[in-house]
């Protein structure tokens, strides 16, 4: 999704017409296939995925349905089938849901504008994550377009659509203070409650927002992540004793991209029905490297 803000913000300072505006889109869309494969993009979405669903506080051991709000091509969604869940996507962008489905992620994928509602039954979804997108609701890009209005209806049938006790975690990238107000503000009267949770505080280029919604039931703000506490009294804060690493903890879970990693997806694609090659000696083996 950032490669978009880097189109709207340069149509904004340079004041270039609707139509150069929607050139620079599709010039963007035409390279997306290429972003996707950069390896250091694809690690830090990785990285805000795997800290959102562990803000989201679901039981262990359990898959769960959750929603991605502006999955992109389902790099969000291949961390979610990683840890066992099922997920569906909405994005609005048919270029990256080209790249979702040339990729073959395991979570459905829909077609939408999040300004519009999310079109589900009441109490469908166990979670809800996205990783910055929602931010997006705060641009007037058409004349028609009311920032409130269309995060209202977001948030209103979001919250319609969450399992009550549920949580909805929101990766966002807010310009100025105004639109995190906005934000919160319209979820809040949406029948949200919770706050904001910020990770590595100190740090100008570590320093994360999630947006931290608990849908039905009032819970416990978790805390964020940071180097040093510069407020003990501080929810989003808390002193530390060393740096995350991803695969600590991970209660008997295969490494990425090991041998029973492979395995096990291959299992898990089985059971929805695709087509997979059979398992045979050399499954998950290491290619000698070549000159």
């Amino acid at each position: 999704m950032w490669f978009y803000s880097v189109v709207y913000a340069f149509s904004l300072k340079t004041k270039i017409s609707s139509k150069e505006t929607k050139c620079l889109q599709i010039l963007v869309d035409q390279n997306i296939r290429h972003l996707q494969r950069c390896s250091r993009m694809i690690e830090i979405q990785s990285q805000m995925s795997e800290r959102a669903v562990e803000l989201l506080n679901l039981p262990e051991d359990q898959p769960c349905f959750l929603l991605d709000v502006g999955c992109g091509s389902g790099l969000s969604g291949d961390y979610l089938s990683e840890e066992g869940h099922f997920w569906l996507g909405v994005d609005i962008s048919t270029a990256m849901l080209d790249v979702a489905l040339d990729r073959e992620v395991e979570g459905d994928l829909i077609l939408g504008d999040m300004g519009h509602g999310m079109p589900f039954r009441p109490g469908t979804f166990d979670g809800c994550i996205s990783i910055s997108a929602l931010q997006w609701l705060c641009n007037a890009d058409k004349k028609s377009y009311s920032p409130p209005k269309r995060l209202y209806t977001f948030f209103s049938t979001l919250y319609s659509s969450l399992a009550r006790g549920a949580r909805a975690i929101f990766q966002i990238y807010p310009e100025n203070s105004e639109q995190l107000e906005l934000i919160t503000a319209q979820a809040m009267k949406a029948g949200f409650t919770g706050g904001m949770v910020v990770d590595y505080p100190n740090s100008t280029k570590a320093k994360k927002l999630f947006l931290c919604l608990f849908a039905g039931v009032s819970g416990v703000l978790p805390k964020g992540l940071g180097s040093e506490t510069l407020d003990r009294g501080a929810s989003n804060q808390v002193q530390y004793s060393g740096q995350r690493c991803r695969y600590k903890n991970m209660k008997g879970k295969s490494a990425k991209k090991g041998k029973d990693w492979i395995l096990e997806k291959k299992e898990r694609r089985r059971r929805q029905g695709r087509e997979v090659r059979a398992d045979t000696k050399y499954t998950g083996r290491k290619r000698k490297p070549r000159f």
